[in-house]
């Protein structure tokens, strides 16, 4: 495809989709330098963006699609921030016939991560690259700098990756944006940092409930805890945004703003595919798990309703002697529950990348979720050394650092999962946390009487502990023991 425009007035990137995120991550690339080529679906959006905030940097806007293809340098880079599913479908059935060998596509929506597996295979047997990219940060990381997590092809990364660390969050002079692995990789580690996200969050609100029901404190009083919490190990984006909640006052009634929003969680889906995919893989992901059933039970409004009718509470009253102890004991609580969060996140990272191939660095990925990510926090710096210490650490919370944390708040941890069972305060995120931690430590688990259940109901088999072999027992035959072949653990 020939351009009418000449070579110097061609786009360096283009960017197709033009809502918020889409207009920001355009805003951020024309600041950074780069002629920058619109195209919205509705010309009106890309005309609006121009008018706004053309004086920010080099616009080329179209309201063609074949306008929008010609006004761009080759290999052509065009970003895609449209709807996930059909949306991303259609945007990709319409710019492919304009594009050329070697021109690299890249969907930076929430994507499914098998979705991005077929596309990429799809658009790969003609000739072009697609890249389906992780962006976090949300409207203000996409203007000011985000982390990206691009998959795709490795050689495609030779030519998008510096315009995307360009604009990407930095850290200690490192750009929060790294090649992840080929096709689906990238997605699928956004889909697990939006996951880490639920339980981090979750624990969060499990944190303030357990405070504002121990102390009798206000919203703004609690937020005063969290914003000296973000000042030590818990710092991270969402203790600081927490704390500012907490402190907003509502402008129509006075009230403390937490208190007029209704108690019903949304969320887009990409929990659900994290609990789904580790289900899948085998992988336990309780915490995150917990998170994503907490929205859900936050939206079950008729069972709630119901609930509140007829069941009784039987629960003590909170009692507090010491409140910094108790708040000091929240803080410890929250920190081991969080550190299990990325623990089993970093867990499916890698039992994925076994799984697809995908040759995953973790450390590279805490590193660059260091900065720009709704996730960002100080102790990724301490994850990212982890596994520079240990690329192959086979559980990050065996790493002596994380160890020693967890540890040293091991029975802070446990005074308030029970202080919570015994005032009726649901911790879901919290409890499953440390049931976690307890599964993990033991010398020896109730699995032994299940699997022995599962041979006497299935014909399942075992193994033992005091000689190799697999074996069944016939039960219903004397109890003989036999020696089979196969593999342990088939079936239910």
């Amino acid at each position: 495809m020939t351009s009418p425009l000449p070579a110097s007035d061609l786009a360096d990137v283009g960017v197709v989709g033009l809502a918020v995120m889409g207009s920001n991550l355009a805003r951020n690339f024309a600041s950074r330098g780069h002629r920058v080529a619109l195209f919205n679906r509705t010309p009106g959006r890309t005309r609006e963006l121009v008018a706004a905030h053309g004086d920010e940097g080099a616009f080329v806007p179209s309201e063609t699609v074949a306008d929008f293809v010609a006004s761009l340098q080759r290999p052509r880079r065009i970003i895609m921030m449209v709807q996930a599913g059909a949306g991303t479908d259609a945007t990709i059935d319409a710019l492919v016939p304009h594009l050329e060998t070697g021109d690299i596509l890249v969907d930076g929506g929430n994507a499914h991560f098998p979705d991005t597996i077929r596309r990429e295979a799809a658009l790969r047997e003609k000739g072009l690259h697609f890249v389906g990219a992780g962006i976090s940060g949300g409207e203000e990381g996409a203007l000011r700098g985000p982390a990206i997590m691009p998959g795709g092809p490795a050689e495609s990364y030779e030519v998008l990756g510096p315009l995307l660390e360009s604009i990407a969050a930095q850290v200690d002079g490192v750009p929060c944006c790294t090649h992840v692995g080929p096709d689906g990789a990238g997605h699928f580690v956004k889909m697990v940092h939006n996951g880490i996200e639920y339980a981090d969050m979750q624990l969060i609100g499990e944190a303030y409930d357990l405070l504002r029901s121990g102390l009798g404190a206000t919203p703004a009083e609690i937020g005063d805890i969290f914003a000296e919490w973000d000042s030590g190990d818990l710092e991270s984006f969402l203790i600081e945004i927490t704390a500012q909640a907490l402190r907003h006052v509502d402008a129509e009634t006075g009230r403390p703003f937490v208190d007029v929003v209704v108690d019903e969680a949304g969320q887009k889906g990409t929990g659900r595919w994290t609990v789904q995919n580790a289900l899948d893989l085998g992988v336990p992901v309780t915490g995150i798990a917990e998170a994503t059933f907490a929205r859900a039970l936050s939206s079950s409004l008729p069972q709630r309703e119901a609930a509140r009718r007829t069941l009784p509470a039987e629960a003590d009253a909170q009692v507090v002697d010491d409140r910094a102890a108790f708040v000091e004991d929240v803080r410890s609580a929250l920190y081991a529950s969080k550190v299990v969060a990325y623990s089993q996140g970093f867990d499916q990272i890698a039992a994925a990348s076994d799984t697809y191939g995908w040759d995953i660095d973790r450390g590279a990925m805490a590193r660059i979720w260091r900065g720009g990510c709704i996730i960002r926090a100080r102790f990724l710096n301490r994850i990212t050394e982890a596994y520079e210490r240990d690329p192959g650490l086979p559980l990050l919370l065996s790493d002596p650092y994380f160890a020693d944390a967890v540890t040293a708040g091991l029975p802070a941890w446990r005074r308030v999962v029970a202080r919570a069972a015994q005032a009726g305060i649901p911790a879901p995120a919290f409890a499953s946390s440390l049931a976690y931690y307890d599964g993990l430590r033991a010398p020896r688990s109730s699995a032994a009487l299940i699997q022995a259940q599962r041979d006497l109901f299935g014909a399942h088999t075992y193994r033992r502990v005091d000689r190799p072999g697999v074996f069944h027992t016939l039960w219903s035959a004397g109890g003989d023991e036999v020696e089979v072949s196969g593999l342990a653990g088939a079936g239910a």
